[in-house]
């Protein structure tokens, strides 16, 4: 539940991003028959990019890490855990 609520904050921090920076009238910066009109901003999308494949790359780091959680202990409950693996 932890890795799916961590999933959720990370897709609801995207959107309100996304939802912030969108602009009507812009045109995306490529080449084209466009004259004189207002392109929008690569940063802000490499940006978005970069979040989505970090918060990838975490959810599968915590994926494997439970996985290993998950074959050295019987359960998965966190207090149990904790409790078994204290000195």
């Amino acid at each position: 539940m932890k890795i799916i609520s961590m999933d959720v904050m990370s897709t609801g921090v995207i959107a309100y991003y996304v939802l912030v920076a969108s602009r009507n009238g812009l045109v995306t910066p490529i080449i084209g028959n466009v004259q004189n009109s207002e392109y929008a901003d690569p940063v802000p999308q490499a940006v978005i990019l970069t979040a989505i494949v970090i918060g990838l790359s975490i959810q599968a780091v915590m994926l494997v890490g439970v996985m290993k959680l998950a074959r050295d202990n019987p359960t998965l409950e966190s207090n149990e855990i904790e409790k078994n693996n204290t000195p």
